[in-house]
Parts: structure tokens; sequence; C-alpha cells
């Protein structure tokens, strides 16, 4: 998981620290992932229009560390 994800939850509230082994934590990490592939998915549906919104896509997701 990418720390910049781990920054957001830890601004967000989240104690990562605490949940670092539980199942807790591997939700929270799933659903940090879900929601950055549906963004980039989201730009990447709409390329048609704007052709660099492929490589927006791409970017948000190596930003997150969350893999195609």
């Amino acid at each position: 998981m990418n720390e910049r994800i781990r920054e957001l939850a830890k601004d967000a509230g989240f104690d990562w620290h605490r949940y670092w082994d539980d199942d807790e934590n591997n939700r929270l990490a799933k659903f940090a992932e879900m929601i950055v592939r549906e963004c980039a998915e989201t730009a990447e549906n709409n390329a048609y229009i704007e052709p660099t919104l492929e490589l927006i896509a791409d970017d948000i997701r190596e930003h997150f560390g969350v893999k195609g």
C-alpha cells in the first residue's frame, strides 16, 4: 500500500498502525484501492473526449501505488 494512502487515512482519523495486522487495516486498504481504481477508470472512460485523460488515469494509479 502506498504511503500517500496511509497519510490520507491518518488525516481522516484512522489509527493506521493500530490496525496494521488486523482485518480492519486490510479492508481500509482495499477500500482506498477501489476508490482510486474508480477514479482512474472514470478518467479512462472519458479519454475519447480528452485523450490526455488516459495519461491522467495512469498518473492517478501510480501516485497511489495501485496497479491497473
